[in-house]
Formats: C-alpha cells, structure tokens, sequence
C-alpha cells in the first residue's frame, strides 16, 4: 500500500521535488498538493516578463493539468492549508479538508518584505511575488501617474522594466548608492543603471521614502531626498521573509526559516522543508537554482535513496530583462587579501570582473557578454589554479586557443560542465537526452531534460549543444502548425495564398498537404479569413462552414444556450426614439435582461433562437444594424462628449466617432477591433486601451495603436498626430487595411505590435512614401462589399432555416425530397 505524502504549496521548489521523486520512482506515494493560488504551477522566474507583456501566463505555466493528472497528482488549486496537527499526522485546509501524511513536505515560499512607512497601510501599496500582484499592478498603472517602485536588487529593477515597458513614468527608489549592491559592484551597477534608463526608468539613489500619503489609497509619495511625486501605486521590492507561519504553529524549529538538515528535514523527521522558507546551515535562499539542488536530495530522501545530503549552494545571478546581459557569482566584492581582474569598455558596455584569491576564482562580475559565465562559474565551484590563464582569461574561454584549455568549440567543454544553472543540467545530460530521445529542438530539450526551461538565459549554450551534437539534423526555428491538421504556420500559410489563386479553403488543404482534408474548428476560420482579405467578398464568397456558430448565427451564445442580440449605436450616441424603440422591442420578446455594454451600446441577453429573427426584423424597422458583438471586426467606437458639452474638450469626439464607426463597421479583421475617441487628452473615452485610440489635442488629433483593455491590459503606442479630420480618417482606413493584412489570424493588435514592433508599423506606414494612401484604397474596396448589415442579409437568404428544429419523423417533412423518398 502506497504511503501519503502531502505538499503544502503548489510552486516550483515543492513540484520540482516531486518531479525529481518521479524520476526515482513512481510507486511509493499517493500524492496530494494543497496550493493557495488558483493556478498550476508557473515560472515566477518570468513574472518580469509576464509583467511587461513580453510573455502570456500560459507561457509561464510549468506543470499544465495534464501533468497532474498523468501523474495522478490531486491538486486543491486555490484552497490553502492553514494547520498542522503534527501529532496526529494531518492537514487542515481553508475549505475544510483534512488530510492525513505519512510525510509532509513545506514548500510555502515566502511574503513580501513591506517595511514600516508611513502610509505603508493604504491600498495600491504592494509587494511583486506572484502572478496577483502582477495582475494587480497592471490594473493600477495609469499614463496619467508614476509608479513609484522601491529597492533595487533583482525584483526591484525586474518589477520597474516590466512596469516601464508600459510607457507609464516609473521612479525606483534604492537606499544605497549603487543599484544591485548586494550582487555588484558599483562599476557594474553603474553601467546596468545607464542601461535601464533608457527604458525610461529614473533612478533615485541613496534615498528612500519618508511619506506616503492619501485618503484610502495612494495620492502622493515623498521622499527623503525632499522631493514628491504624484502617485497610484508604490511597489515595494525590498526583500522577502520566509513563510514560517504555519511551521510556527506546529512548532517546528524555526529560525529564520524552518531549520531542516542535510536531507531537508525539520525537526520532525516525517515533515521535510524546501525553498524559500527552508533554513540550512544558517543560510536561506531565494533564487531558483539552490531550490532545485534542494529538490534533489529531498527526492532521495522521500524515495529513501542514500545520499550525501545537501550541503549549500554557491549563488549565481541573471537579470531577466530583455536586452541586459548581467551574471554575477560569489565574493564579487573581495577585500584587503583578494586581486580583481578587471576589463571595461564604457563605450560598449562590456565589464568583467574577477576576484582572485590564491589564484583561484572567488567572485564573478560578467556585463554586457555573458557567454563565458559557465565556463567562469566551473572555475570557481571547482577552486581550479587559473595561473597559467590569467594573462587572457578575461577575453574569455575562446582566447585560450587550444593548449590544453580548449576554445570556444562547445566540444571543448566537459560532460559534466553546467550549461542551465537554474536546474543544474550539465552538457553531458543534454547530449545523452538528444541521443537517446531523439530530440531535434531547443523545445525538445527544454521538455525533456529542463534544461533552458526555467530564465531561458542558458537557451543559446543549450543550442549550440544541438547544432554540434546533430549537425545538419538540427530543426533550427521550427514553425509548429496552427493546429493538428498541419505542420504550418501562419506565416507560411499566409505566403502561400498571397503567391496563389486558391479559391477555396479545400484548395489551400491540397496543396499545403493537410493530415485531414476537412480541416478543423482551429484552421478553417483561419483559411477562409486569409481568403477574404485577399480577395475581398466579390471575388471569394465568405464559407459560412468555415465560421465559428456565433458568425453563423450573428449573435453570441450565453451559457443557458439563449443568445444576446446587440444592435450598433453609432459613435455610442442614442436618441430618445432610439431607446424607446428598443425598449418597445424588449418588452415584445420579453427579453430577461437589457445591460448598457462598456462600449456604450445595449445588450438584450437570454433571446431564444427562435426569436432571433423576428427580433432582427423589427430592429431593422427601427433603423437599426447588427453591431456585430459576435465578429472578428469592428466592434465599437467608443467616445466622450468632446467639445459639444464639455469645457475641457478641444474637438467634436461625438461625431468624428460616428463618422469612423460609419465607414469602418462591417469590417472583417484578425480579431475583434475597438475604437476610442477622446475629445481631450484627458482621454474619458480610455482610447490608449483600444485598437485605435484617438485623442484630441488643440492641434489636431493624436493616433494611437495596439492597446487592450482584457485580460491583459496593454496600453497604446503613440504613432503619429494629423492636423485635421479629413487627414485622420485616412490614416484610421490604412491603419485598419494593414492590420487586417499583416497580422494573423486570432491576433489582437496588443500581440501583432509586440510581435512585429511598432518600428516595423512606422516604417511602412509612416516612412515608406505612398503606402497610407495604398492601404487606404484597400480599405474603402473592402468595404464595398462588407458594410451590409447581417440580419437584414441572412433573412433575405432564407437563413431561417438554420432556426427550424430537426425533423425527426421523415414523414412530418414538407419538403419535396422528403416526401419522394418516403413514397418510394
């Protein structure tokens, strides 16, 4: 009979042990996980990434459900343990599960350091540690205020990057002269912060906060310095404490940590500890690498695997900020008895510093080239007498030549040479994985041996093991196929129909080789969306087969099975006639609900399909179109009163929404597409969250693209300023046409932008002479064939068959063919 082992909490110190058991064996334990968030688990190493938009969540996610359930792992996402009977061998959770443990493991990470300011008590003042307050610092930030982020060690300088890629105004506060004191030195943190501000970061050193002050939530935050800045949100980064609570309550040893041994034991010997709450020796670690070398000797334990035992960890640092290459390791400072190496190139931003201590490596400094910082950290793990090296070593490995130290060959490294830090995957595990697995890509290996799984800063070292391990065989940037049906991409797809004349999406199948003939819900909408914009609708008639069920009945299917019926209301400006039609129409169909939207239109939800057409029918007699609520196209223009009301508005917002709503509806694009129009820069309409966001100024309007409002917000990029309305609905056609040709099906404008860039989009709009008004006339031929309204359409076409129920009984047909068919 299998033993119960329990873990409390569900992230990567505590699955990775499990992980690591697995691969020692399968059959010792029922496994159960108590985890206080509602997810699976995910790289926290990423959050800088999910936080800045450069990663999804899903990207972030490790243990995907299929994991848990493969394994039969039971996982209580979201239900957090809260006791310890250590007596009795059980857990209690918050929803009142108790569980009984042949052994426990604690992996419950740890909790932001806030420290004692004043004001520190108000809202919006947060730590960043998981994907909530990734999430919630995204809601908070605004163009209009500056996030104030405090401490400038790893998380600090991660956390204002990620808020910074927003375009929002950011100060990071750092009570030392230096950024990143505790891992480099100032030459280092002088050229790192150089480097930053170019991402708009302002720095405020040897200062800290004195006051931060507001009625409920933060207003205004001080510093010690005597300045002040207008603010909605202070992050707090400085530090982290142990999570202990619940070790404490069962009273376990506890120090710092909970004190576990070699074996990461606590003070009883049935419940282990790993991670950030865990204490060995003295020492607590917060980084990745050190947690999962835990991992492995506390997967031998569990598995009753003799082992030497843990015996601590020589830390190592990487910044995950794109385009900043910063590795640091061991006594990067040294003192009175240690010798620096030293090469600097301002000019280039290149630093590398080794400390040296009777001839051996003790510390390491690597900016702006990192390749060597295997190599360096092999040297320095292994106290290796770099006597005969020091004249060239810090060139790095490469300028050894070949006597006897190798080059830069990756055959020159040894098997047992580290190449992913964070996991401790050596060169040797890499190639035996790609030899007897028969991997091919870097995703292959990240799967099978994680190596390059966790920061991804080991990923070009890993690739280099594939190309010299596999020679011609190496898959180099493998394009995965939009679904199953294919091993192509959007981009090859896209390429192949622009070069040809398909005409339908069976052709495309044919001759792009399609494993099944008829496509699927995933490829099909995809084809017969490229057909359509290739060649408009009066050339390539739009396959209804190929539409997903809320394009084919012009509405959006609730969770009973009922429909909601959205009319389009211009601009988001009604009439009283208007309401008081559609509130005749609504109390007709007795219609359950009637919500006014966000995009200022009114939704009438719970119609039966049935009533669908009847309904369509009397809003058309009302003047009314379908607002397409359901489609991959425009869906609102959303505006303010502008200048027609309001004393701060520069320009008429109400009409030139109209005007655009009018000549853009009907659209088709890769995915739903919303406008804002603004009458001031004070910006009521929230255009810098929407597809196109235009803003009034006393000049003319700024135009703003590729912002989002949904799961993840993403801010607008400013693209140009037109003087006039005319100008600027010339651009809103062009903007709108290249879109709907550039990008891929199913991509928002939030993900084109940050997959292509907005240079890319300046360049060929802006830059490129002609191409505004090419896109333009583009746009207006499209329309010709796509402003007809649907509802009125699919009742023209007879559509009301798609709202008959199925004739079960052949003989109750009226249909001609039927009645042949039963008489035959």
């Amino acid at each position: 009979m299998k033993e119960k082992l329990v873990v409390i909490g569900n992230g990567m110190s505590g699955l990775r042990t499990i992980e690591d058991l697995f691969d020692i064996t399968k059959d010792k334990y029922d496994i159960t996980i108590f985890g206080d968030e509602p997810h699976y688990n995910y790289n926290r190493i990423m959050l800088s990434y999910l936080l800045s938009g450069e990663k999804s969540f899903e990207d972030t996610i490790i243990n995907h459900k299929t994991w848990y359930d493969e394994n039969n792992v039971t996982l209580h996402k979201g239900d957090e343990a809260i006791f310890i009977d250590k007596e009795n061998k059980t857990v209690t959770s918050k929803s009142g599960k108790v569980l009984a443990y042949d052994k426990l493991l604690i992996a419950t990470g740890s909790n932001s350091f806030i420290p004692k300011t004043k004001g520190s008590e108000l809202k919006n003042v947060i730590g960043f540690r998981n994907k909530l307050d990734s999430d919630t610092i995204l809601e908070l930030i605004s163009k209009n205020k500056t996030a104030v982020v405090v401490g400038g060690g790893l998380l600090g300088l991660e956390a204002a990057y990620g808020i910074a890629m927003h375009g929002i105004k950011t100060i990071l506060v750092h009570r030392s002269a230096s950024i990143m004191s505790q891992q480099l030195d100032s030459t280092g943190g002088r050229l790192l912060q150089k480097n930053l501000e170019a991402y708009g970061i302002k720095f405020k050193l040897n200062t800290t906060i004195e006051e931060i002050s507001g009625k409920e939530s933060v207003e205004n935050v001080s510093f010690t310095d005597g300045t002040s800045v207008e603010s909605n949100i202070v992050v707090f980064a400085t530090g982290i404490i142990p999570n202990t609570k619940l070790a404490h309550e069962a009273n376990l040893d506890i120090k710092k940590g909970i004190l576990v041994n070699d074996h990461l034991q606590t003070s009883d010997e049935s419940i282990f500890a790993i991670g950030e709450c865990a204490e060995h020796k003295g020492n607590t670690y917060g980084l990745v690498a050190p947690l999962y070398e835990q991992a492995k000797y506390c997967a031998k334990k569990l598995a009753d695997v003799p082992s030497d035992g843990y015996s601590g960890s020589t830390l190592s640092t990487r910044l995950k900020i794109s385009g900043v290459d910063l590795f640091s390791a061991g006594d990067y400072l040294g003192d009175e008895t240690t010798e620096e190496l030293i090469l600097l190139d301002e000019k280039y931003g290149i630093y590398k510093k080794l400390v040296i201590y009777q001839d051996r490596i003790i510390g390491i400094v690597l900016y702006g080239e990192t390749s060597d910082a295997s190599w360096y950290l092999k040297l320095l793990k292994e106290e290796t007498n770099i006597s005969d090296l020091r004249h060239k070593i810090l060139f790095g490995k490469s300028a050894l030549g070949d006597s006897g130290h190798g080059g830069d060959d990756i055959a020159a490294m040894s098997d047992d040479e580290e190449i992913c830090g964070c996991n401790g995957i050596t060169k040797g595990t890499v190639v035996c994985a790609i030899k007897e697995q028969d991997l091919k890509t870097l995703n292959d290996v990240k799967t099978c041996t994680k190596a390059g799984a966790s920061c991804g800063s080991c990923l070009g070292l890993v690739e280099q093991v594939l190309v010299h391990t596999l020679g011609d065989e190496y898959q180099s940037d493998v394009q995965e196929g939009i679904c199953p049906c294919c091993d192509v991409g959007h981009k090859e797809i896209k390429a192949c129909i622009d070069s040809n004349e398909y005409k339908t999406v069976y052709e495309v199948f044919e001759n792009l080789a399609w494993k099944n003939e008829d496509g699927c819900i995933k490829c099909r909408p995809a084809i017969n969306y490229y057909l359509l914009v290739k060649y408009n609708d009066d050339k390539y008639k739009n396959d209804k087969r190929s539409l997903l069920v809320n394009d084919r009945v012009f509405a959006n299917i609730q969770k009973d099975g009922t429909y909601s019926v959205v009319p389009r209301i211009w601009g988001g400006v009604t009439s009283a006639q208007q309401l008081k039609d559609m509130a005749d129409i609504a109390v007709k169909y007795d219609v359950p609900t009637v919500k006014f939207t966000g995009g200022q239109r009114l939704d009438m939800l719970g119609i039966r399909k049935e009533q669908l057409e009847p309904m369509w029918k009397d809003l058309n007699d009302a003047g009314f179109v379908s607002g397409q609520a359901y489609a991959k196209g425009l869906r609102t223009v959303k505006t303010c009163v502008g200048n027609v009301w309001c004393r701060f508005g520069t320009q008429d917002a109400m009409q030139t929404g109209i005007d655009i709503e009018k000549f853009t509806w009907g659209s088709w694009t890769p995915h739903k597409f919303k406008v804002g129009v603004s009458g001031c820069p004070r910006n009521c309409a929230e255009a810098t969250i929407k597809d196109i966001g235009v803003i009034a100024v006393d000049s003319g309007w700024e135009i703003h693209i590729a912002g989002n409002g949904g799961i993840k917000v993403r801010v607008t990029d400013f693209l140009c300023k037109v003087k006039n309305n005319e100008e600027l609905y010339v651009y809103i056609k062009a903007i709108m046409q290249f879109y709907r040709e550039d990008a891929y099906y199913l991509e928002r404008t939030a993900h084109w932008i940050e997959r292509v860039g907005l240079e890319y989009i300046k360049e060929v709009l802006l830059n490129t002479k002609g191409n505004i008004e090419f896109y333009e006339k583009r746009f207006i031929e499209s329309q010709k064939h796509a402003q007809i309204d649907p509802w009125e359409e699919s009742r023209k076409d007879g559509f009301t068959k798609e709202f008959q129920p199925i004739i079960l009984d052949i003989k109750d047909s009226p249909s001609y063919e039927a009645h042949e068919k039963a008489n035959a």
